[in-house]
């Protein structure tokens, strides 16, 4: 069964430092974390890059969208997945990877990401998490790489939680922290999934959150949380 930490460092640590760049992650490593959460996205070609708007405007200043890039177009503080995965080795990083896939490229976007994760995952680092709030993406990392552990990314909770994860062979639910009622929480217990939230950057309401059966909180201050949960 995946071994999930208490806290995973959203973007890397973006309260600290620039989201989904590797100044981001070494600084959530400095931080506490051993693991961060991270968003993967396809390049014009095909190259998967760690990216969390379809736009590099609002991080980069760069008015164009992701798909319409190439790689070599890229800022530099833009890193590509390999580059990550590559930092993440070197910091010892366990890693929550979310599919996210420019419209249309769900499948495409998933392929490509458990490629690389194939390909290139250190056999020391934990086995990765894949998330998305695509069910798309989901099925399509299940039927490329079933051995990948899928969590389903869901804003709110609703009636048709179970059975959106168990058409993904999900094992775990990823959900908005603000949004989930204990009732909830509860219920996607017993039903034996793995229960994490984002993005939790107050300590008593990440208290709170474990008390109500929560086992991983993704938070921008990850030492923040880490010492809350102490």
């Amino acid at each position: 069964m995946l071994q999930l930490p208490k806290v995973v460092g959203h973007r890397g640590a973006m309260a600290y430092a620039p989201e989904n760049t590797l100044d981001s992650f070494r600084e959530a490593h400095r931080r506490g974390a051993t693991w961060v959460e991270i968003d993967v996205k396809l390049t014009k070609e095909g190259v998967p890059i760690v990216m969390h708007d379809s736009s590099l405007k609002r991080t980069t200043g760069v008015d164009r969208l992701a798909s319409e890039m190439t790689a070599a177009e890229l800022p530099p503080s833009v890193p590509t997945f390999e580059q990550a995965i590559a930092c993440f080795a070197e910091l010892g990083l366990g890693c929550n990877v979310e599919i996210k896939p420019c419209e249309g490229r769900e499948a495409e976007t998933a392929r490509v990401t458990v490629a690389t994760l194939r390909k290139l995952w250190p056999a020391k680092l934990p086995a990765p998490l894949l998330s998305s709030f695509r069910d798309a993406s989901l099925a399509a990392a299940r039927e490329t790489a079933p051995e990948f552990a899928r969590a389903l990314l869901i804003d709110e909770v609703k009636d048709d939680w179970q059975v959106r994860a168990e058409a993904v062979s999900a094992v775990g639910i990823n959900t908005n922290g603000k949004r989930l009622t204990a009732v909830r929480a509860v219920e996607i217990r017993k039903a034996g999934y793995l229960l994490s939230v984002y993005t939790i950057n107050d300590g008593d309401v990440a208290r709170a959150l474990v008390g109500m059966g929560v086992q991983c909180v993704i938070s921008d201050a990850p030492d923040v949380i880490l010492a809350a949960l102490a």
